[in-house]
């Protein structure tokens, strides 16, 4: 369940917090975010509505935008998408398929309007045409034409890489496998979405109940079960179609402008997300949205809001992308829905770093079409703000298929007697103090290693996969495991092959246990053994170090390159004063507060202990190098002072896009300094420090440009 950190300035407008108010806040919230897609992209067990997730995004946005020097390394805007699920072969995308970032009122898309004009450094007011599309819930899907032949299919999966569903997409409703005309590239990435109309849903269901089968909750799901299938055989009798209405890698540039661009997909036999509008204001953008929202019931299928995307394609090659979404287009999700239910009890789970987490246990009610029994209640202090007690009658609203958001309670019809709810000091797993510390909201068990809910739980995250994706290795094989003793760290799990076969080891042996057998055993092993070799950040990652998630473990191996050399200047940064702690914290993207969270991770014996039993077991691979034959391809760059032909921002995100380190201050392992007029302190040490200082002209020369 969700790591939630404290809380006091909950419902506090961004611009009335504290600074102290407002960090705390942002460690909050991504916390729950991470848990939250954790949950959903990892575990397929979301346990929170798209309502209440998307509000959460929403309020970590609005306070980043009032303090951008608070935003975190493990922030949410940097993250995107989900593992490749195990089972098919990955596919590594040519261009990230990226994420959106969430628009919910009309302000949202007023300053939408506002980001675009100020990064493009544009005059108020000047025209930006926007596409409006619906936005279809499905499954995001690449197809790759070569020659107008479709050689490729794939998934989003966590962005970067997919899952190879070729065979699947091919016998998919509405994807081409040779595209008409001859105007086409020669190789060309079609990207859209898998989906699932109403109607063939309903008759999904009906013949999957007949059969006795497991029924779809939503189209959605059904849409993405029916891709998923191993079997190709079983996804040719599932319904599924494809809108095809963007692209990645192309050989050739297609247009001017993505309407144009729009018209010749399809013109190549794809089929739109229809109605889609090209809008000259803010109004007409607006307008679509209420046409859409009010629409919507009668369109075939199901959208959840409406995408507003730049026309002009080179104003989005300018625009570019932040770490998970582009900066020249939004999603404006339309409201959730409604309904009131009764809550039986509340429940406290314990999650993988201790945080006990109270759960809203409902007497089951049907929301938008999707029955829904329980609901996250976040922490106590949720819990006492909205004065929420067993037997109350509560409002609930959810925006797809997962647990719904508790939103007030119905005090006219409050049982008598009915009390407020006690939070637990004590952990409910293993009887050990629950404490809330000072700077934070979340009640943690003190139990460590002994709890088994935080064993089970850091062990399951290890082999996630995100981290080391051992398969075969769930929940269920981790628990068992635990119980007997055989898996306590993750070292264990590399040693469990030599004890099952040493004599007095493992007794009986894994094999004899009920549900195993020879063969099983023998492919865990395997899976096991071929973990052996694991990436320098998803190693990291899998030691499920508090606010840092996979952006962060990233960002740290690219920066130490070694295992050794991260771990030799985490030892040095113990001295806050020393210089290797200075680097950590001049990390674009890592703050004071996570570095501490990470050096006092090193500084624990036993998290050394336990890292050193590993190493023993794994090789950790250097991180791979850049992929660019950039002359700034591993640089640090400064900038400072006043550009003057592009913005601060269009710059940095050049530099990073060429494979450059950004940093916020000058140091002697800083490579260029980039300055413009108005700069001080930092080019008057880059010339005390005798670095290479250049003009912006100079840097456009640099980077080939000009």
């Amino acid at each position: 369940m969700s790591e939630l950190d404290e809380m006091p300035a909950d419902g506090v407008d961004p611009a009335d917090l504290s600074n102290e108010e407002a960090a705390r806040e942002l460690a909050r919230l991504a916390q729950e975010i991470a848990e939250h897609d954790r949950n959903y992209h990892q575990l397929d067990a979301p346990t929170i509505s798209d309502a209440d997730y998307d509000a959460l995004r929403r309020r970590n946005q609005a306070i980043e935008a009032r303090f951008p020097d608070l935003i975190r390394a493990d922030s949410p805007s940097r993250q995107v998408g989900a593992a490749p699920a195990q089972g098919f072969r990955k596919v590594r995308h040519a261009l990230p398929m990226l994420s959106l970032d969430n628009a919910f009122d009309d302000d949202d898309v007023a300053e939408f309007y506002g980001r675009v004009e100020r990064f493009l450094g544009l005059e108020a007011g000047t025209r930006i045409d926007i596409v409006a599309e619906p936005k279809i819930d499905g499954l995001s899907a690449a197809l790759l034409y070569e020659n107008g032949t479709l050689v490729r299919g794939a998934t989003r999966g966590d962005g970067e890489t997919g899952e190879d569903v070729t065979n699947n997409l091919r016998v998919t409703g509405d994807v081409p496998h040779s595209l008409t005309g001859s105007d086409y590239p020669e190789r060309l990435e079609i990207r859209g979405e898998v989906y699932m109309r109403r109607d063939d849903f309903f008759a999904l269901n009906e013949a999957q109940e007949t059969a006795e089968k497991q029924v779809f909750a939503n189209p959605r799901n059904a849409a993405a079960g029916s891709l998923r299938q191993l079997d190709f055989e079983v996804t040719m009798t599932r319904p599924i179609r494809f809108f095809g209405y963007a692209w990645g890698e192309t050989s050739e540039p297609l247009a001017d402008s993505l309407w144009s661009a729009r018209e010749r997909l399809s013109g190549w036999g794809f089929t739109l997300n229809e109605p889609a509008r090209l809008c000259g204001s803010l109004n007409d953008v607006l307008s679509h949205y209420r046409h859409l929202e009010e629409s919507r019931v009668s369109l075939p299928f199901d959208i959840d809001g409406v995408v507003y995307k730049v026309d002009r394609l080179d104003w989005q090659t300018r625009l570019g992308m932040v770490s998970r979404a582009p900066r020249w287009a939004v999603a404006h999700k339309f409201p959730a829905e409604k309904a009131q239910t009764v809550l039986k009890e509340i429940d406290i789970q314990v999650g993988r770093t201790g945080t006990l987490t109270p759960v809203a246990r409902l007497e089951p009610v049907t929301v938008g079409g999707v029955v829904v029994s329980n609901a996250t209640l976040h922490n106590e202090d949720e819990i006492e703000r909205k004065d929420v007690r067993a037997r109350d009658t509560v409002v609930v609203q959810r925006a797809g298929d997962v647990i719904p958001q508790i939103v007030e309670v119905v005090m006219d019809r409050r049982p008598k007697g009915a009390r407020r709810f006690k939070f637990p000091d004590v952990c409910p797993e293993c009887g050990s103090a629950a404490l809330r510390e000072q700077d934070e909201a979340a009640r943690r068990c003190t139990g460590g290693l002994i709890c088994p809910a935080q064993a089970v739980e850091r062990l399951r995250h290890f082999v996630s996969r995100n981290a080391f994706n051992i398969e075969g290795l769930g929940e269920k094989q981790i628990l068992a495991f635990w119980q007997e003793g055989l898996v306590k760290e993750p070292a264990d799990l590399f040693t469990l092959s030599r004890r099952n076969n040493d004599e007095g080891g493992i007794d009986p042996p894994l094999h004899e246990w009920e549900g195993w057998g020879q063969t099983s055993v023998r492919n865990l092993f395997a899976a096991i053994d071929l973990r052996r070799d694991i990436g320098f950040d998803r190693f990291l990652y899998a030691l499920g170090i508090r606010h840092v998630g996979q952006a962060t473990a990233r960002l740290l191996s690219r920066h130490y390159e070694t295992l050794d050399s991260f771990l030799d200047a985490m030892e040095a940064a113990r001295d806050r004063d020393a210089q290797a702690f200075s680097d950590l914290v001049d990390i674009d993207g890592i703050g004071p507060k996570v570095a501490d969270i990470i050096v006092e991770f090193f500084a624990e014996p036993h998290n050394l202990t336990a890292v050193e039993d590993l190493r023993r077991e794994v090789r950790v691979q250097d991180a791979e190098p850049v992929e660019s034959e950039s002359v700034i391809a591993g640089k640090t760059v400064v900038f400072t002072g006043t550009l003057e032909t592009v913005t601060r921002a269009e710059a940095k995100a050049k530099a990073e896009a060429l494979g450059a380190k950004v940093a916020g201050s000058v140091s002697a392992k800083t490579d260029f300094v980039v300055a413009g007029p108005g700069a001080g302190s930092k080019l008057k040490k880059a010339e005390e420090l005798n670095l290479t200082v250049l003009s912006e002209a100079d840097w456009f020369n640099l980077i080939g440009a000009a």
